[in-house]
């Protein structure tokens, strides 16, 4: 069991480290295949691979599970593009912690939805993201560039696709609900490509190995990855590991893309982190050390008295 909580937390961390290269890898990618195309190859390809990984339980797809697929699909694709085309227009650093606020959101949703208050955590959390966010995005005349603009919308979508989630998935397969709403996503994608998009006459080699890359890795495993993790780690663990996508997405902009880090920007970042980490975890690390330490001075002022008793104390 233990080896099983420790391999979940790795599984987790990997999930988080492919996604966060992925940023990068996407900008770059748009430079030579359009970006509905991309998104069509990642989503189809997905889907055949998590086919293959779930052909024996196919016979179990009804009405539920097409329903779910489709509706999780088409808000899927609607969140990636608003990431795609937003990720040209800003950096892959802020487009990835500004997707991050999805975490904060997905308490209020709950709220609009199921009449649900967010707790005074929640509350805290909305807050300090906003706050994140204006440090992030606000240039000096208080306004948002459209890059930011869209990948908040994408953030926005993201919180409504895992309300989504959380109800499609429960007491269904997670592997054949994955399938059907790649393969929904990845139709549409390609419909779209057609349409709207002229389709890319030359791809290099390299660009090719990224599409690989995205499609088997990034969207693929890291979904199994995940899905592993969470089964094998406590929520909240799983919560804080995950908050750490923002991060690495950032790191890598820097080190391999050339974003420049300003005092600002690192404010931002910090304020993001902490709203995401505040929301997922409700602060239940600090408050458990907390606890732990007045359960300890308990001990220790219960061991003192009855020192003093055995001794006779201060007694007069």
């Amino acid at each position: 069991m233990t080896d099983k909580k420790n391999l979940g937390r790795v599984s987790l961390f990997l999930a988080t480290l492919i996604w966060g290269v992925s940023f990068v890898l996407m900008d770059l990618t748009l430079n030579s295949v359009p970006a509905l195309y991309i998104l069509a190859i990642r989503f189809l390809g997905a889907a055949v691979i998590l086919l293959a990984v779930g052909a024996r339980e196919l016979k179990k797809i009804d009405r539920g599970y097409i329903r779910g697929g489709v509706v999780m699909g088409v808000i899927l694709l609607a969140a990636y593009c608003f990431q795609t085309f937003g990720l040209p227009l800003t950096t892959p650093g802020k487009n990835a912690f500004l997707t991050s606020v999805y975490c904060v959101m997905v308490p209020f949703l709950y709220w609009f939805i199921i009449k649900k208050r967010p707790d005074k955590y929640n509350v805290i959390a909305g807050v300090v993201c906003l706050a994140g966010i204006g440090f992030i995005s606000l240039d000096n005349h208080f306004a948002i560039g459209l890059g930011d603009g869209l990948t908040l919308i994408c953030g926005f979508l993201y919180a409504v696709h895992m309300v989504i989630c959380g109800a499609v998935v429960e007491e269904r397969s997670p592997i054949l609900v994955s399938m059907l709403q790649f393969a929904v996503a990845g139709v549409l994608a390609a419909i779209m490509a057609l349409i709207f998009q002229p389709a890319p006459t030359h791809i290099p080699v390299s660009t090719v190995w990224v599409l690989v890359f995205l499609t088997v890795m990034s969207t693929a495993l890291c979904l199994s990855l995940q899905i592993f993790g969470q089964k094998h780690t406590p929520t909240a663990q799983a919560s804080v590991i995950m908050t750490f996508e923002a991060v690495f997405g950032a790191a890598t902009s820097v080190l391999f893309y050339g974003e420049t880090l300003t005092l600002r920007l690192v404010i931002g970042f910090l304020l993001t982190f902490a709203a995401v980490l505040i929301s997922e975890t409700k602060l239940g690390f600090f408050r458990k050390k907390a606890t732990a330490a007045s359960a300890k001075e308990t001990i220790t002022t219960e061991s003192e008295t009855v020192e003093l008793n055995q001794t006779g104390g201060n007694n007069p």
